[in-house]
């Protein structure tokens, strides 16, 4: 397993705020605006899902833990790799928080050297967009 770590993003709202945001994926609908376009041929949710459709296939992942108020856990139901993603927050003050978004993909060798600059992209631009 290879895993994949963004920095750590503060974010001027309350660590319960961002985790009902990120613990229903149909919020999504709210940052659609700051998805690159043309990184997606495909982009649909519902409140436990999300599937996305890249040039290296359609991921679909689903929600499969809840920690309220600190940490929601993903995981693959289709890809090309298997993996789990994790977003953990943590308050700072009232209201601000800070986030990490954490990817642990089962990559196979011949694979690593091609997907891991992507996926440590991918990391960052999550956080980035949360």
């Amino acid at each position: 397993m290879a895993k994949f770590e963004s920095s750590i993003k503060q974010i001027a709202y309350s660590q319960e705020a961002v985790y009902r945001c990120i613990s229903d994926l149909s919020n999504i609908e709210k940052i659609r605006d700051r998805i690159p376009a043309d990184k997606f041929e495909k982009l649909a949710f519902t409140s436990d899902e999300i599937t996305i459709g890249s040039p290296v296939g359609e991921v679909t992942m689903k929600i499969i833990e809840r920690d309220e108020p600190k940490c929601v856990k993903f995981q693959t139901v289709s890809s090309p790799v298997p993996m789990m993603m994790w977003v953990q927050m943590l308050p700072v003050e009232e209201q601000t928080s800070k986030i990490r978004v954490t990817i642990d993909a089962d990559i196979p060798i011949f694979l690593k050297g091609m997907v891991s600059k992507p996926l440590q992209e991918a990391v960052e631009k999550i956080a980035d967009a949360l």
